[in-house]
């Protein structure tokens, strides 16, 4: 027999990164406002703690890089957490069930739950028009609904029957259109006449593995270039010591500034920045800095995705503004002098081409206004409108 919703509803959620944990996070206080007593439980983390979250497990359990060993090693227990918690859903049977992102991890267990009477939404539509058109079967099986963060989603979704919600990004609300740099900089203890290359190699152990040594080797280059030059990276606290590991073998520990989390202050504060591909460039997009995109993976994950990518481009400013704005390079063209070079290019039109970097920012400005939309407001109707069927 059907139960109707409580008044104050109970959620269950998982996010399985840092990027989710920031979005899931953005969409309780939503969440909240419309019932204060709400009540939520899942995997997540500290974002969404803030907010009143139970989490049964901590979000970077779930968090895994690339297709071959890396995911090969995690396997047993990752489904072995997938298996506890959805008998526990099961038993305590939640409202709603909000998959955000960790598509590989979400779908499936969505799936499960729906088969038993669970009403089930996702947060951000898998890339689907990047890569793997092939899941769109899964997400059609799986989800009551989809909660869209880019403008052209849902139509795509409506072609295949399945119900979606443009919502707008919650990150374009969060970054101001207009960053104070100067603010930033002197949270950090930077002058404004400095020039500051920011690193961000990643939130995930394994991007930290495959990509932050070459990262500081590139910003060793790029030292020895412009010695004057000062370079900062906002670390995931769980990762520091990796990161500084990674530092240290370039040669750069001494001369790198790492903070712990901070990562929109150092983007508000930067001039160029060098960052893995993922969620963190749409975020420097949103704060108007040219940047460089590099990502690097094991061999067998990256034969994998170059087979099922669609699109030209990998970094999401890219593929939002279907051009190349900013480089990217990509598992053997990573190299460090290329990521050196490419940096440099940057500078030196920061310098000698202003106009070139004026029209960079406005089409970052373009963007922004694009994806900014009340999202947790959109987002909390559309779960309003699924709890009262």
């Amino acid at each position: 027999m059907a139960v109707a919703p409580s008044p104050q509803p109970v959620v269950a959620m998982v996010a399985g990164e840092a990027s989710g944990d920031l979005l899931a996070g953005l969409m309780l206080g939503g969440l909240r406002e419309r019932w204060p007593q709400l009540t939520s439980m899942g995997i997540g983390g500290p974002q969404m703690v803030r907010h009143g979250f139970e989490a049964w497990w901590p979000h970077h359990k779930l968090s895994v890089h690339g297709f071959g060993w890396e995911v090969l090693r995690r396997y047993r227990e990752i489904v072995g957490i997938r298996k506890q918690l959805q008998t526990r859903l099961m038993e305590q049977r939640p409202d709603v069930f909000i998959g955000v992102d960790a598509p590989d991890f979400n779908l499936d267990l969505e799936h499960n739950l729906r088969a038993q009477g669970i009403k089930t939404v996702h947060f951000v539509c898998p890339s689907i028009w990047a890569w793997r058109p092939e899941r769109v079967e899964k997400i059609r099986a799986s989800v009551d609904h989809v909660l869209c963060i880019f403008p052209f989603e849902p139509e795509l979704l409506a072609s295949h029957s399945i119900a979606a919600t443009y919502v707008g990004h919650p990150l374009a609300n969060v970054i101001p259109l207009e960053p104070d740099k100067t603010a930033a900089r002197a949270a950090l203890g930077l002058d404004a006449s400095d020039r500051v290359l920011a690193l961000l190699p990643g939130s995930r152990s394994s991007e930290i593995q495959h990509l932050a040594l070459g990262f500081f080797q590139a910003a060793a280059l790029v030292k020895q270039a412009q010695p004057a030059i000062k370079l900062i990276v906002p670390a995931v606290p769980a990762l520091r010591s990796a990161i500084e590991r990674a530092a240290a073998q370039a040669g750069v520990l001494d001369k790198v500034q790492i903070v712990n989390g901070q990562s929109h202050t150092v983007l508000a504060a930067c001039d160029v920045t060098l960052i893995a591909s993922g969620t963190a460039t749409l975020e420097a997009a949103l704060f108007k800095q040219p940047m460089v995109i590099a990502y690097r993976m094991g061999w067998l994950s990256w034969q994998i995705m170059r087979r099922k990518q669609l699109q030209p481009w990998v970094g999401l400013p890219n593929i939002l503004c279907r051009d190349f704005i900013v480089p990217e390079l990509i598992q053997d063209r990573a190299t460090p002098q290329a990521l050196a070079n490419a940096v440099l290019q940057w500078l030196d039109d920061l310098d000698r081409q202003p106009a070139k970097m004026t029209a960079l920012q406005q089409q970052f400005v373009t963007l922004h206004r694009s994806l900014r939309r009340d999202t947790s407001t959109l987002a909390t109707d559309a779960i309003e409108k699924i709890l009262a069927r």
